[in-house]
């Protein structure tokens, strides 16, 4: 549970660096208050398409509400965790535009955020696994 909340321990600081581990857990608490909110207060809903039929959820009531003030209240921490992971990996945050690409902006920044950082530190600060950068066995 404390990977899930650290981003919020450091909501604005878009430097240094972050570990695959705290970005994976953060999302993965993201998309569990979502299924929360969205057992809570959702519906679910069959539609007749031109195409067929389509199937669609929505948050209504209060847990629209709720919905829209976490994700408002997680939007600053989500991009400076976004931007700390690709320090980690010696890149620039900057490449977090990629996402505005249609199809291949999403895939590549899940590919991004799935590779190993540099080991050692790197120009964005020490590494978040072996911050003393004392190697036992060398």
């Amino acid at each position: 549970m404390n990977w899930m909340l650290m981003p919020y321990r450091r909501y604005a600081e878009f430097t240094g660096r972050s570990r695959r581990r705290e970005y994976w857990s953060f999302v993965l608490f993201y998309v569990l208050v979502f299924v929360v909110l969205n057992a809570l207060f959702g519906t679910n809903e069959i539609t007749r398409t031109p195409t067929g039929f389509g199937y669609g959820s929505r948050l209504v009531g209060g847990g629209g509400v709720l919905g829209g003030l976490f994700a408002l209240a997680s939007f600053i921490p989500a991009l400076a965790l976004s931007v700390r992971r690709l320090h980690d990996q010696d890149r620039s945050g900057w490449l977090l535009l990629l996402g505005l690409i249609p199809l291949f902006g999403g895939f590549a920044l899940f590919v991004l955020m799935c590779l190993e950082g540099t080991r050692g530190p790197n120009q964005y600060g020490l590494d978040p696994k072996n911050p003393s950068n004392v190697d036992i066995f060398s």
